[in-house]
């Protein structure tokens, strides 16, 4: 693999191999000394033109457990502000010797581009209303773990509920893709008005419909109202959408036993997901966190990694 761009670029074989490697890497969390010499001398420069806590966060931690030299650059206080442009920006970066650019941009295909530019490996840590790989693979990874849990192997058979402001979320489109490459089946489910272009050719089923597919779902993935991406209405109150799709402690108990709930954070309480549910004892929220960084180990090692093995 030479870059992480989307889900989109993934096969089978690859995404199951960033998956099993990552919970060789989860047992580095369990450590004392939670380091591993992988990736020692090679230099990843996390570049951040949005704002983003647990992403960033998660990615830094992942390469300094990798021996990696790991910085953060961010928009605000760069040359960036100053008006430089993306490219001239990533070829300074890159003629200094980075190995690997980790990306968050607010307009879609920027990594793609980046790569284009740069000598440097690049992963896409969600451009725009595109993809958002790393989180898609963290998701996958949780899921997984939980059916493990239960004694239940693999994707197959597994229906996968996606709930809320699909329109703005580049959660969605990646978890899709990696879905239909793992053989789960994704049920996408929002108002007519947070839907995207072209949903109906993504290879799922979409509904309306949450009290329909509730009992059925194996694993229900709560999407943020994205508030500040939204310059019109598209429902007519919060609380509205919360009788219609909000994940409340009624529906929290018309949930089929066993089934999980996710969420990639940050999590609008009271509006797309109650405190309830965000705190039930089959949330794997904080699974999914954990799960991050384990998962972005993996990815990193995949892209920059020798042959010596990750877990020396």
């Amino acid at each position: 693999m030479r870059h992480l761009l989307g889900c989109a670029d993934l096969s089978a074989t690859d995404a199951n191999a960033i998956l099993d490697l990552a919970e060789e890497m989860q047992q580095v969390q369990s450590r004392p000394v939670k380091k591993l010499p992988a990736l020692r001398g090679r230099t990843i420069v996390n570049i951040f033109f949005e704002d983003s806590t647990r992403t960033r966060t998660s990615f830094e931690i992942a390469g300094k457990w990798l021996s990696a030299d790991t910085i953060n650059v961010s928009a605000k206080g760069s040359s960036v502000s100053k008006g430089e442009s993306l490219r001239d920006t990533m070829l300074t970066l890159d003629a200094m010797g980075v190995d690997c650019f980790v990306i968050r941009h607010p307009s879609s295909g920027a990594a793609a581009q980046v790569a284009s530019w740069v000598r440097a490996q690049v992963v896409n840590a969600g451009d725009g209303q595109h993809e958002h790989p790393t989180q898609a693979l963290l998701d996958a990874y949780t899921m997984r773990k939980h059916f493990r849990s239960l004694g239940r192997e693999g994707f197959a058979g597994k229906k996968i509920a996606i709930v809320g402001d699909l329109l703005h979320s580049r959660v969605v489109r990646s978890n899709v893709l990696l879905q239909n490459l793992l053989g789960g089946e994704v049920v996408l489910v929002a108002p007519p008005t947070l839907l995207p272009t072209g949903v109906e050719n993504w290879g799922c089923q979409v509904t309306s419909d949450f009290d329909a597919v509730l009992p059925e779902a194996d694993i229900v993935m709560m999407l943020r109202v994205q508030r500040e991406r939204m310059a019109g209405g598209y429902f007519p109150t919060e609380r509205e959408y919360t009788a219609g799709y909000g994940l409340t402690e009624e529906r929290l108990r018309a949930l089929k036993p066993g089934a999980g709930i996710c969420h990639p954070g940050p999590m609008n309480r009271g509006v797309e997901i109650s405190s309830a549910a965000a705190d039930a004892a089959n949330s794997l929220v904080l699974d999914q966190v954990a799960s991050g960084v384990a998962v972005r180990m993996s990815v990193l090692y995949h892209l920059l990694g020798s042959d010596e093995g990750a877990m020396r």
